[in-house]
């Protein structure tokens, strides 16, 4: 049962695509990617937990094979990103099910956690923070835009979206670029490279303020209810630190934290070492 499936959902009236690997009768896991990818970032894990899990891999609104309306119909923040994921997983029929988030992802997926902290059973975080610490200076032109929302401080953030970018965002912290597919970076070139998909980042790298504002909230579910929880980091991160996964030890003391020698999508050269992980971590 590890074929791969690609569906798309109708979620009050946006198309959301979706990837759905393993049995129906599997405990569940939804993978929740980050900028500026889709869920084709999970394609080499997907095969590797779906002989376990029911795996269902949504691409976000405004991003890969999920519909992208216009601004005007639709207001590009993380809240109303993780109001439609909310909505899909009720769709598709989802009542109790694990999440594994990486950067946007997390704060779509703990948002849903703590509005449904019963439908939660575990917790995988690879580079999705949820701690001050964990930010590192990169973000320093992102937050200058968070405090004045000016034209020209929006316009500096152009620089996150150029093929240039996304290629150093896929390799920096690699020990051997060679391991790194360019099948990655190139489809999320051309997912931004669409009409309007520009100002669609730029709006979410405003709004991601209120990730950060919403940190004392997260941990706070964290601290409350302590859900199974294990952290898988790139160690090598341009921007999530490692401290950013330590924290999770404060508010979860049973959480597990684990180091891989690689930069921001650790995918794409240690998918095979963090499947383990996650069979080591749900292992009876």
């Amino acid at each position: 049962m590890t074929a791969v499936k690609y569906r798309t959902a109708d979620v009050d009236g946006l198309n959301i695509f979706y990837r759905e690997a393993g049995r129906a009768d599997a405990p569940a896991l939804l993978l929740l990617h980050g900028f500026p990818s889709a869920s084709h970032m999970f394609r080499d894990l997907i095969p590797l937990l779906a002989d376990r899990f029911h795996i269902i891999a949504p691409d976000l609104p405004g991003f890969g094979q999920s519909e992208m309306p216009e601004r005007s119909k639709f207001i590009y923040t993380f809240d109303n990103i993780a109001g439609v994921i909310d909505s899909f997983t009720e769709v598709i029929g989802l009542k109790r099910f694990s999440i594994y988030v990486f950067d946007y992802g997390a704060p779509t997926g703990f948002r849903i956690a703590t509005k449904h902290p019963d439908r939660i059973t575990a917790i995988i975080s690879q580079n999705g923070n949820a701690y001050e610490e964990g930010l590192s200076e990169g973000w320093s032109p992102i937050r200058a835009y968070w405090q004045d929302p000016s034209q020209a401080n929006r316009e500096a953030l152009r620089a996150f979206l150029t093929p240039e970018s996304t290629r150093w965002q896929y390799t920096h912290g690699v020990t051997d670029e060679t391991m790194v597919s360019p099948d990655g970076w190139s489809l999320d070139d051309f997912y931004l490279a669409r009409p309007g998909a520009d100002e669609v980042q730029l709006d979410l790298f405003g709004d991601y303020k209120s990730n950060v504002a919403l940190y004392p909230t997260f941990q706070k579910y964290f601290r409350t209810h302590k859900p199974p929880f294990l952290a898988v980091w790139g160690k090598n991160d341009p921007f999530f630190l490692p401290p950013g996964a330590e924290a999770f030890k404060r508010d979860m003391p049973g959480a597990v934290v684990r180091f891989f020698d690689t930069g921001h999508f650790a995918l794409e050269t240690h998918a095979a070492e963090i499947a383990a992980a996650i069979g080591d971590f749900f292992a009876p």
